[in-house]
């Protein structure tokens, strides 16, 4: 008899309980080697003043066992509650999201009887950072963070996976056309491991285009590999498209770690009802047996749920009439997806996992390079001004007064576009406002340092007009590391 083996699970909270029972009764009726340590989180932790939804002695639980079973939890909104998916994903270094998504034509509802998409998230980074600050009384930022690591780890997996599961083709969503630097890097990534796999096509699209075409034209696309903010919302999207966000499961993997849970929500006003639908959490297990190396027992488990899927006994939320047989409650859909265990569906495609395909795929170190030369050429400024109409013209002539030191105001911005020099009367300005100064190119001139910029904050504190933050201009081997503004 194979060890068991250890996971931890969450029960989470509104319909989690009532869903992890059903899950874990049908993955040990079809026989997996469990041992299991359940660990409290979400609301329970948070009302006991725990803002993570976590606490201390359940990362204890996480770090030995690294496989996590989780159920929806409820995460406040608002106020200081960070989300508790997005802290053990960081925590963890859960950097994929893998979500399957997939219709079950003609016994789930879909418009895309042939979709069978797999959309690989990036987890870890964007604007999921959520470093955000309030910066002048109408103005709030959030930062958006995205890493040349992150962007290798994510996309090396989804070629990866589409190699190891049969896949033909690998997409990738990005805004780089906006967004040249940030979403510009994934892309830019992206094109470079392409290259080392001649047996996958690779594609590129806009995400706001390419989002249209995958709800239009499911079947166009195989694997899509996107950023984080992208990823979360087309996954849903496109689990709705195939059926129903309650039919999804989803994979969180790690070099170290990974987590599997239902992509949809707690659900409070179902909890407590008999009414859930198990399978996206079960579907989320069937990849974990998967990872543990228990590839007969999730091929047993899915199989016997596709069949109970195709025999028409549903939960409400895709029951049908003249498609579905019997209704069924959460407890009574785990009854009947154990009474079919040992079968396989009729005319749905059977499950195969016949060799286990490890889920945390072993990824290459990453290559070494030369570091560029970095060099500070000028500093954005920025400046909570309410002045006088907001008159660009009448802000610029204060700030002309900090120019010195080699450096002078060259362009002010306001949300982004160009309001000074040659600004126009129609644009809308808030009270928050870019001020670039770029050091003068001459004979003799040195390179700029911190001391510069130092000053020159001092010589604005003395016009009155309050900086709260900057940024410093780089290049990095003479190419420019910042944007244009908008209008530049």
């Amino acid at each position: 008899m194979t060890q068991a083996t250890p996971i931890t699970v969450a029960a989470g909270d509104g319909i989690g309980p009532e869903i992890m029972q059903a899950v874990l009764r049908i993955i040990q009726a079809a026989g997996a080697r469990l041992r299991i340590e359940t660990i409290p989180i979400g609301m329970s932790v948070y009302q006991r003043g725990c803002s993570a939804g976590i606490e201390p002695a359940a990362w204890e639980s996480l770090r030995r066992t690294r496989v996590f079973l989780k159920a929806p939890i409820t995460t406040p909104q608002g106020g200081g509650f960070k989300s508790l998916n997005v802290t053990v994903r960081k925590t963890l270094g859960l950097f994929a999201n893998v979500r399957p998504c997939t219709a079950y034509h003609p016994f789930v509802r879909t418009r895309h009887a042939g979709m069978d998409v797999v959309i690989v998230r990036e987890n870890e980074e964007d604007t999921y950072g959520g470093i955000e600050h309030r910066q002048t009384q109408e103005v709030v930022q959030c930062l958006k963070l995205i890493t040349e690591p992150g962007c290798r780890k994510v996309v090396r997996y989804a070629f990866e996976y589409a190699r190891k599961h049969g896949r033909r083709k690998v997409s990738c969503f990005t805004k780089d056309n906006i967004m040249k630097m940030t979403d510009g890097l994934f892309h830019k990534v992206f094109e470079k491991i392409a290259a080392e796999y001649p047996d996958l096509e690779h594609e590129h699209w806009i995400v706001d285009i390419g989002a249209a075409k995958l709800t239009d034209t499911p079947e166009a696309f195989d694997v899509i590999v996107m950023p984080n903010l992208y990823g979360d919302i087309l996954s849903d999207v496109a689990a709705q498209i195939a059926g129903s966000i309650g039919l999804a499961g989803s994979a969180n993997i790690g070099e170290h770690a990974a987590m599997f849970e239902a992509i949809h929500g707690s659900a409070p006003r179902r909890a407590g009802q008999n009414l859930a639908n198990p399978s996206g959490l079960l579907l989320a297990a069937v990849m974990m047996l998967v990872h543990i190396q228990q590839p007969q027992v999730a091929e047993t488990v899915h199989n016997a749920w596709l069949r109970t899927i195709e025999e028409g006994v549903h939960t409400y939320d895709i029951f049908q009439e003249n498609v579905s047989r019997e209704k069924v409650g959460t407890a009574q859909f785990a009854d009947a997806v154990i009474a079919r265990i040992g079968k396989s569906p009729a005319r749905l495609a059977p499950a195969h996992y016949a060799s286990a395909v490890e889920a945390t795929l072993p990824l290459p170190p990453p290559p070494s390079a030369p570091q560029k030369k970095k060099e500070i050429v000028g500093v954005d400024v920025f400046v909570d001004w309410n002045g006088l109409n907001r008159d660009p013209e009448l802000l610029a002539r204060e700030l002309i007064r900090a120019n010195g030191d080699g450096l002078e105001l060259t362009m002010i911005t306001n949300r982004g576009t160009k309001v000074w020099p040659q600004g126009i009367p129609e644009t809308f300005c808030t009270d928050h406002w870019r001020c670039r100064y770029m050091q003068r190119t001459g004979q003799g001139r040195g390179p700029m340092g911190h001391a510069q910029i130092t000053n020159l904050l001092q010589r604005i504190a003395a016009t009155g007009i309050d900086f709260i933050k900057i940024e410093n201009l780089c290049t990095f081997d003479a190419e420019p590391g910042y944007s244009l503004g908008q209008g530049q």
